[in-house]
């Protein structure tokens, strides 16, 4: 058991340095990951955290505090951005996939929420446009890049700011892990890594949104 538990903490430090860059704007699908891989697609943690302070922007216009909004709730956060040629889209849909196989109670009551990485272009309107061809309930938020960055990295994932190459492409870097946190304490008890699937989320999700260890 105590070599499972420091495996487990192992897998958190080095997802927590893992980054995945986007390169999206040649057409060409980019993803370069450093930092390890996971033996597993979804990990529990050792040491739960808390979720990220953050008070944002929905695709609504409206103002999203992510504390309150999911307080009580089974919640899955991903920082990411609707430029993304392959993660991102990827990540998202998988989680969609599982959802939709949830008994509607349960769907009703979990929260996804998308937090762009690349708020200059993911405008409220952009996010509900992409976000509605993946899952219309789905929460999308933006902000200030200062403020989505100290988020996102008080709970270990890391964000650089995009750039801009002299091609003209533009490379967003990223984490790739999706945070799952459960209803019982508010507290981010699981990580989906990038190789996650939709049938690894499936088989994950009943369990999550009931607090349980998948």
């Amino acid at each position: 058991m105590h070599r499972r538990t420091l495996l487990a903490s192992a897998l958190a430090a080095a997802a927590a340095f893992s980054l995945t860059a986007c390169n999206s704007d040649d057409g060409k699908p980019t993803a370069v990951v450093s930092g390890g891989t996971a033996a597993k697609p979804i990990v529990t943690l050792d040491s739960p955290l808390e979720k990220p302070d953050l008070v944002l922007t929905d695709t609504s216009g409206t103002k999203y505090d992510l504390l309150e909004k999911t307080k009580g709730h089974p919640t899955l956060i991903y920082f990411g951005y609707t430029n993304c040629p392959d993660v991102c889209p990827l990540t998202m849909a998988n989680i969609a996939v599982a959802v939709k196989q949830l008994p509607q109670a349960e769907r009703k009551d979990l929260r996804v929420v998308f937090v762009t990485s690349d708020p200059e272009r993911d405008t409220p309107a952009a996010l509900k446009k992409w976000l509605g061809g993946i899952d219309k309930d789905f929460t999308g938020l933006t902000g200030k890049f200062d403020t989505i960055q100290a988020g996102a990295r008080s709970v270990n994932i890391g964000i650089e700011k995009p750039v801009k190459k002299k091609n003209g492409d533009v490379v967003s870097t990223h984490g790739a892990q999706v945070l799952l946190s459960s209803p019982k304490d508010d507290k981010i008890h699981w990580m989906g890594m990038q190789e996650a699937t939709s049938d690894n989320y499936t088989k994950a999700l009943p369990k999550i949104v009931k607090g349980q260890n998948p």
